[in-house]
């Protein structure tokens, strides 16, 4: 099924179920009044958020409205906890070959992984906000949302925690970011809200795309007309959602609610392109000595989207455009 969060009823808006075609939604009010409400009592809820689900597409449920994506928060306005991993580690060897470091090895076999801003994320069509100066980066990723996840909870017994499956723009700010690192002490400035799909996806609802605790399937990276890139969100993932949970949840639990990022997708085959700019000017900078394209400025439009085998919008459209703060 298909699950969103409307703008309206307080910082967690308001849950909808929405159809299969992202076209009609009805509230449920009667079932969880949000999200959150929702994935910390999954076992007793989904059932009957399934059934709506089923009427819905049937054309059987009467409590109906055309849905707007204006209207829409991202499906979980805020979260408890907000961790985003970097599991395709092609991205990170471009990164750091670009400034001659080596990969340590142990990067291999441990994700990395960081905890950002969650007490209020932009929605799936909210204006970016930044100065030209900035650096401002879109990424594409692919996130889940987890039930209650145990302490030193096992890659082979994460899986059955993933819930819910989104798309992520995660805005960078790259020009702040070089020297929050030189501190050594994690992101602030340089990683402001992130934004996410107008719906959240079960993983029952996505079929054969959804296999081995990965997402398979093209994301659509596109700045202003252009397109930066379609890499497959399945291929050079060296660690599943799974593992990552595993990682995340060493030495805490993770309360329902918890959204894991599988961080920037990156393929091996360059004909796939990025889906951020900072690979792109990476990639730039390693054929032609320099980057070319420069990073997003005030309005400049990024739009991620993934779309089925039969051309149909699986999650909706992040569509967002960077505003001058002034």
């Amino acid at each position: 099924m298909k699950l969103g969060s409307l703008r309206v009823g307080g910082r967690d808006g308001t849950l909808v179920v929405v159809a299969r075609d992202l076209a009609r939604a009805t509230a449920v009010r009667g079932v969880a009044a949000t999200l959150q409400q929702a994935i910390e009592d999954w076992e007793s809820v989904a059932p009957e958020l399934e059934r709506v689900y089923r009427a819905l597409n049937d054309g059987r449920c009467a409590d109906t409205f055309y849905l707007d994506p204006t209207d829409l928060a991202s499906p979980l306005p805020r979260a408890y906890q907000w961790l985003d991993a970097s599991a395709y580690l092609n991205h990170v060897e471009l990164v750091r070959k670009a400034r001659g470091a080596d990969m340590p090895p142990e990067m291999y076999d441990d994700p990395l992984m960081y905890q950002g801003l969650s007490d209020g994320f932009l929605g799936p069509t909210e204006p970016i906000p930044g100065h030209a100066d900035w650096g401002v980066d879109f990424e594409a990723e692919v996130a889940v949302i987890t039930d209650d996840a145990p302490m030193g909870v096992s890659a082979t017994d994460a899986g059955p925690h993933i819930k819910l499956v989104m798309l992520v723009n995660d805005v960078s700010l790259r020009a702040l970011i070089p020297a929050e690192v030189a501190k050594g002490f994690g992101f602030i400035h340089g990683k402001p809200a992130s934004a996410f799909s107008p719906v959240a996806v079960t993983p029952g609802e996505l079929g054969d795309a959804w296999r081995d605790n990965r997402l398979h399937g093209r994301i659509v990276c596109r700045l202003n007309e252009q397109t930066i890139g379609e890499p497959d969100t399945g291929a050079d993932m060296n660690f599943d959602f799974a593992r990552l949970i595993a990682h995340a949840a060493k030495t805490r639990a993770l309360g329902a609610g918890t959204i894991i990022g599988a961080g920037t997708v990156s393929n091996r085959d360059r004909a796939m392109g990025s889906a951020c700019l900072a690979e792109k000017r990476t990639l730039e900078t390693l054929e032609s000595g320099a980057p070319v394209t420069p990073f997003m400025k005030p309005g400049d439009r990024a739009r991620i989207e993934m779309r089925d085998a039969a051309g149909n919008s699986i999650f909706g459209a992040i569509d967002q455009t960077v505003v001058d703060l002034g």
